[in-house]
């Protein structure tokens, strides 16, 4: 490529957010490939593909910037008394219209020149939380507006939301956008609380079919909040999975994230069952579920969703062929209205999966689009099958709800945190129903790394920063609103992803993708909006490589941060465990995750042991184990120097190791983080990690149900009543108590 066509390819990319380089160390730059930049302009719908092309495009782009009105999506924050730049940016004698979110309208003029005059106004003030968040508790969304010694801008007065502006230029262009008002920040935790982190199937109780469910749930954080004083449960994404067997079992590839899924369902929770009149059905269904159960409880087979669906689908069929009582008749109808075409497509994808199976992109012609009129004449055919589908939407959502009400009620301060997954499946419903909005031929991933030199492609199309401006985010939005109708708080995965996402092309390796860029201001704002509606808290997962300025931006925004124990060193210094005082305040502080090993597989070297078995080392295992004995002997010395675990005590065989855990648990505590979990497995010896990045039939990720140290099963009963559990709780009586 020449200097010149380079130059040109830079310079468009940069106008549609292409990096052509990006830096993975503050003293390192590393340029990205020139099909890369070309192939995801083209996923844009920019034509790069020869320097004729580049030069058209880029006169084009330049022309359209110039001569714009209006961006198609504008940021105001509530604390800020001026306007946007863009409306104040707008030519003298501009007329304004602004249509509020609620239908009311308001109309006026640029003024002829700066500190000339304001915009005049009519129009509602600016409402409070209090008065809008749901039957939540205030939200204080800092200074009012009002309180500012300025005239009166556009903006001041108007209600948090999502509006309609529209300009009409002296010189008569026309512009359009939405106009996101969005309150300072986002709810903040009420004091400060500990909680427990566990993978939802991996929660069998003795009532479950197979593998953990919403009644599990709602149990779990019963006793955790009125016997252990924790202020809330964190579980894995619930997302729909994509149908079929074998369906992939990751709980972070799903096919809609906007809607749960129903294999999380207690089927005997849902009213209808009590009134189904084949109960010679159903009693044969549950001797069938109890013999599942049975087999991983007690012969420690692997967690079978697949089996345990197959179950469940065939119950729901009988349950819901019972009608509706004119109560839940009318529960169901607002459900339905509240989510509108989203839901009948969700329904519809489902119902033709039956027929034509998982992947949409293999259906035949007129079926892949989600509007045509095959696709019309063959929803009103699958009539009975679109109307179950949604019922067990509605159902399951219903369940969701009951366990944050059950939650809330067990005094939790936060209740349940769900898990938001960084994308869908390419073959799943929301890549179906909003193929206008995702990038076509396009993966996200992550670019090489000093854990992964290889990089990382995870096969899910990235939303196109572009359409869903245009839009207002409208995807976005109802995805969030879905999520938090739920949610005590959202743990974001990849959160990083707000800001830029590493896109990968089809059929390339991870290695030749670029990074492509969001409105990270718009996708913060609509974020801090529909948190404050629900009065939900935010974690963003931000571990690994994070571009600059990033954790400084959601920290100012309200976004909590993940920290966990073995990734906080001073990496800037000596390279050390960070001592807790060094800690940051504003995060969820945990000893691990679910991509991690337990606690007292890390202390023990054991995950060492487990990676060299598989085949998983890079290095020779030698040179493995001794980095792992050196890594968790400096956070011992650490643990030990600060009064916080007695090694030389002595006990009966394991007292050590649950010492050693619990003492991780009091560092943990003696940080500022405003949230701190706990890994429940930890709470009964489990030394397997529930995935083990890497591998696929290697080894049994996401099947694998919580077990003691030896392997064996630890039903939800037993779980609660386990003293090594109580004991690692114990831990946090000074939080529960005070």
């Amino acid at each position: 490529m020449t200097g010149a066509r380079a130059d040109e390819l830079s310079r468009l990319a940069g106008l549609h957010g292409v990096a052509v380089s990006y830096s993975p160390a503050p003293d390192r730059t590393v340029t990205v490939p020139a099909p890369a930049v070309v192939a995801a302009l083209n996923a844009l719908g920019v034509d790069a593909s020869t320097p004729r092309a580049v030069r058209a495009a880029l006169t084009a782009r330049e022309r359209e910037l110039r001569e714009r009105l209006l961006p198609p999506t504008v940021v105001h924050w509530a604390g800020d008394p001026r306007d946007p730049a863009a409306l104040a940016a707008l030519p003298p004698g501009t007329r304004v219209r602004v249509e509020t979110e609620e239908g009311e309208a308001r109309e006026a003029t640029a003024p002829g020149a700066p500190g000339e005059g304001a915009y005049g106004s009519t129009g509602r003030e600016q409402e409070s939380y209090g008065s809008r968040g749901r039957g939540q508790e205030p939200y204080d969304a800092g200074p009012d507006p009002r309180s500012y010694p300025v005239a009166a801008p556009l903006v001041a007065g108007l209600p948090f939301g999502v509006h309609r502006v529209t300009a009409l230029a002296p010189d008569g262009r026309t512009g359009h956008t939405h106009l996101v008002v969005a309150p300072d920040r986002l709810p903040a935790p009420r004091g400060r609380s500990y909680g427990l982190l566990v993978q939802l199937y991996s929660l069998l109780s003795r009532r479950s079919w197979g593998m953990g469910d919403l009644g599990d749930l709602a149990e779990l954080a019963g006793w955790a909040g009125r016997v252990a004083g924790a202020g809330f449960v964190q579980v894995n994404p619930l997302h729909s999975a994509v149908p079929g067997v074998p369906a992939d079992p990751s709980p972070y590839r799903p096919s809609s994230r906007r809607f749960p899924d129903p294999v999380h369902l207690r089927v005997e929770d849902v009213p209808e069952y009590a009134y189904a009149e084949d109960r010679e059905r159903l009693d044969a269904l549950l001797e069938r579920a109890a013999r599942l159960r049975a087999a991983v409880l007690d012969k420690g087979a692997l967690i079978d969703r697949d089996a345990v669906w197959e179950l469940k689908r065939e119950a729901l069929e009988t349950v819901l062929a019972v009608p509706l009582a004119p109560g839940r008749q009318a529960a169901y109808d607002a459900f339905r209205a509240a989510h509108g075409q989203a839901l009948d497509d969700h329904a519809t994808y489902y119902a033709l999966a039956e027929t034509h199976g998982p992947d949409w992109t293999a259906w035949p012609d007129g079926l892949r689009d989600p509007r045509s009129e095959a696709t019309a004449r063959a929803r009103t055919g699958l009539a009975d099958r679109v109307a179950f589908h949604t019922r067990l939407a509605w159902l399951t959502d219903g369940q969701l709800r009951a366990a944050q009400r059950v939650a809330r009620e067990a005094g939790m301060p936060v209740g349940i945190v769900h898990d938001l997954a960084v994308g869908v499946h390419p073959g799943g419903a929301d890549a179906w129903a909003q193929q206008d909005v995702f990038a076509a031929g396009m993966s996200v991933g992550a670019p090489p790394d000093a854990f992964n030199a290889r990089g990382q492609d995870w096969g899910l199309p990235p939303w196109r920063p572009d359409r869903l401006a245009a839009t207002g985010y409208a995807p976005y939005r109802d995805l969030l609103r879905a999520l938090f109708r739920y949610a005590g708080a959202l743990r974001i995965d990849h959160v990083m992803g707000l800001f830029r996402l590493w896109w990968v092309p089809r059929g390339s390796a991870p290695t030749e993708g670029t990074y492509v860029h969001y409105d990270a201001e718009a996708m913060l704002a609509l974020l801090a909006l529909e948190a404050g509606r629900a009065g939900a808290v935010v974690i963003g997962e931000d571990l690994g490589t994070v571009e600059p300025g990033v954790r400084e931006t959601l920290q100012r925004r309200g976004v909590l941060g993940t920290s966990v124990l073995w990734f906080e060193r001073d990496w800037t210094g000596d390279g050390r465990p960070l001592p807790p005082e060094r800690w940051r305040a504003d995060c969820l502080a945990t000893a691990t995750t679910h991509d991690l090993p337990p606690t007292a597989a890390r202390l023990t070297g054991d995950h060492v042991e487990l990676r060299d078995r598989l085949g998983l080392l890079t290095r020779p295992a030698a040179e493995e184990r001794a980095e792992a004995v050196a890594d968790a002997a400096e956070w011992l010395a650490l643990l030990g120097s600060l009064g916080l675990v007695d090694r030389t005590a002595a006990g009966p065989p394991g007292t050590a190791e649950e010492a050693e855990v619990r003492a991780v648990h009091r560092f943990l505590l003696r940080t500022p983080a405003r949230l701190i979990g706990v890994w429940l497995p930890d709470g009964v010896g489990d030394r397997r990690p529930q995935n083990l990045p890497g591998t696929c039939a290697e080894y049994p990720n996401w099947r694998l149900p919580i077990a003691d140290g030896a392997g064996r099963p630890v039903p939800l009963e037993e779980l609660t009543a386990a003293p090594r559990l109580r004991a690692l709780l114990e831990v946090f009586a000074q939080l529960r108590d005070g």
